[in-house]
């Protein structure tokens, strides 16, 4: 199975000591340059384009990456993530690059890795609003209304999405079959007004009280 190559780049050591740690446990990605500088971070993905970059968005100097088209001579080009705190969603998003993923700061690890093995099999992620506004409200809708709408099995399911799980992996959790749980998100979806599991998740990590953890069925 080919590793995605991956570009870090944060003002802060701390954040690029974290992503570095995380994505090295994961065992699927290979770091292959770490930026604290926007200088450094468009070198290394001009010389080495790598599968993905995440930035950090208010590293200044990115302005460069911005305008160019950032591909090797074989027309691969590198996918951008900018790793954004949620409060800043809307700044990031109206200078963002066309084209790139925005993966909010406040994820949860497992919302991470999945969110970036999506970007790298080729999905763009992009929130619908900031974190600031998806706490509160879902389309208008304060969230405790939000949330009663919900069956318990459907509050279950979101839980096990926001600790970023597949389906066939909730389904094992829950002993209920892989067809029911796109049934039971469709439903999720459509009540709470969202379009995908990224939005998903992002509300349960928000709202991390409204829904208790799941225990596994007992066997027999």
């Amino acid at each position: 199975m080919s590793r995605t190559r991956v570009v870090i780049a944060d003002r802060y050591p701390v954040v690029l000591r974290g992503l570095s740690s995380l994505l090295s446990a994961e065992g699927g990605f290979d770091i292959v340059a770490s930026c604290g500088d926007a200088a450094s971070c468009i070198e290394a993905i001009r010389t080495m384009v790598p599968d993905i970059a995440i930035l950090d968005p208010t590293m200044p100097g990115l302005i460069p990456l911005k305008n160019s088209s950032v591909a090797n001579p074989d027309s691969r080009s590198t996918r951008v993530v900018f790793f954004a705190p949620g409060e800043g969603y809307e700044l990031v998003l109206s200078s963002a690059f066309d084209g790139c993923s925005v993966v909010p700061k406040e994820a949860s690890p497992e919302t991470l890795m999945r969110c970036l093995l999506e970007i790298a099999s080729g999905q763009t992620i992009v929130p619908q609003s900031s974190m600031d506004q998806v706490a509160p409200a879902v389309n208008g809708v304060n969230s405790e209304n939000a949330l009663a709408v919900l069956t318990d099995r459907e509050r279950q399911i979101m839980r096990l999405v926001s600790e970023g799980l597949s389906n066939k992996e909730i389904g094992r959790r829950l002993n209920i079959a892989d067809g029911t749980i796109k049934v039971h998100l469709h439903h999720i979806f459509q009540k709470l007004e969202i379009s995908n599991r990224t939005a998903l998740a992002a509300l349960v990590i928000s709202q991390h009280d409204w829904v208790a953890p799941v225990k596994s069925p007992e066997p027999g």
